[in-house]
């Protein structure tokens, strides 16, 4: 028999049974479907985490007070933590040649007030490198400026969520504000950012640090981002940072600098990890359409005994016998391989469309190594019933009823 034959007595075979090769698929079908939709789940969840992140600006080190570590010995008592202050935020400014930005930030919680209408939001004091640092820009209006940060006036910018919930549609430029029982005059509206990671950057109200440090009582800095212009350059930078700092803190290494690029990465890593167990889960409903497979193709064996032995007696080898009940197996598992990725598409963009919350995107790698491995599952579960139907012996055969 030539290669087309083969496919077309294992394709006559399935259209003989085709209620039981369709429900014989459907553990393909279910198994391929459920890996491409977990597998879509994590990879979607993995790129609405990487767009957050962008959207918060690349190439982030981010300098807190405090040295995150355990030593031996005591606490001692008394002793006191040096603070970030502007003078840091400087040195690093004037002195460090990888840096794109450097934007000292002062955060508090303070209540805002515009007549009748009050509501306590987060208050960030900043300076104007802080927009292109942090990718957040005024959409109406400016930003602080430096002569705003020198002279600590009275100013503030507004984000989207605060300005609806004080001022509603009315134009709230150039209006009066109090922060903390202090009159701001607004300047500015910040283009709208929604929620980044579990915090809503519209419900935010920026000041000149300067006047923040007024503000809250406080001489010290929350922390300093620090962009750095190169990508590559992260490392160096993160370590002419630690160098600067060390220096200007007496040699006392009591901070911390972060690399946002390692947190992510860290981040990949346990969702890579999540996707790869999610995919692993779903493909043990494929082995369980695999031992479906096989369990048919076992029952096939035996209802075709007589069929097996007339081929044999007209000159049929085993070789023959066994590609054709591998064939039938491979048929069925590809067949219910193809539907399944039909399916499991069909499904990831159904759920994208009516619930746009969940990140879903199906890679094409997953779809591949699906369908992939269906096949081979189905090659694999059939290779025992193809073997036994070969090893029969064709006056056997011929005598079984």
């Amino acid at each position: 028999m030539n290669p087309m034959e083969f496919f077309t007595v294992a394709f006559d075979a399935l259209r003989t049974n085709r209620l039981r090769s369709a429900l014989t698929m459907l553990g393909v079908i279910i198994g391929v479907a459920a890996v491409i939709l977990l597998v879509s789940l994590g990879q979607g969840t993995k790129n609405y985490v990487e767009e957050q992140f962008a959207g918060l600006g690349a190439n982030i080190l981010i300098v807190t007070p405090g040295k995150i570590e355990t030593r031996g010995g005591p606490p001692v008592i008394g002793a006191t933590r040096h603070k970030l202050t502007l003078d840091d935020a400087r040195i690093l400014e004037k002195k460090g040649y990888l840096f794109g930005g450097v934007a000292p930030v002062v955060f508090g919680t303070a209540e805002v007030r515009s007549g009748a209408r009050s509501r306590n939001v987060s208050t960030l004091g900043v300076t104007p490198e802080f927009s292109p640092v942090r990718n957040i820009h005024v959409e109406v209006g400016n930003f602080v400026t430096d002569s705003d940060v020198d002279a600590k006036r009275r100013v503030c910018i507004l984000g989207r969520t605060v300005k609806r919930e004080l001022f509603g549609n009315a134009n709230a430029l150039g209006q009066v504000v109090k922060i903390s029982g202090a009159r701001f005059r607004v300047m500015g509206i910040m283009e709208r950012k929604g929620v980044s990671l579990g915090f809503d950057i519209d419900d935010i109200v920026f000041i000149p640090v300067r006047t923040a440090m007024d503000i809250f009582d406080t001489d010290a800095l929350f922390e300093i981002l620090i962009s750095v212009r190169n990508k590559n350059d992260i490392d160096s930078g993160k370590e002419l940072a630690r160098s600067l700092l060390f220096k200007n803190h007496n040699r006392h290494e009591d901070f911390t600098i972060t690399n946002q690029a390692a947190m992510l990465s860290s981040l990949y890593t346990i969702l890579d990890t999540l996707t790869y167990v999610l995919g692993g889960i779903a493909a043990i409903s494929l082995l369980v359409g695999g031992i479906g497979i096989m369990n048919i193709m076992l029952v096939t064996v035996k209802e075709r005994t007589n069929e097996i032995g007339i081929r044999k007696a007209v000159g049929a080898r085993n070789r023959d016998i066994l590609l054709q009940f591998l064939l039938e197996a491979t048929t069925l598992s590809a067949a219910g391989g193809l539907c399944g990725v039909l399916t499991g598409m069909l499904g990831a963009g159904a759920i994208r469309l009516l619930v746009p919350k969940i990140p879903m995107e199906v890679p094409p790698w997953a779809v591949v190594l699906a369908f992939t491995f269906s096949v081979f599952v189905g090659i694999f579960f059939g290779v025992y019933p193809a073997r036994k139907a070969a090893a029969l012996h064709p006056i056997e055969a011929l005598r079984y009823e």
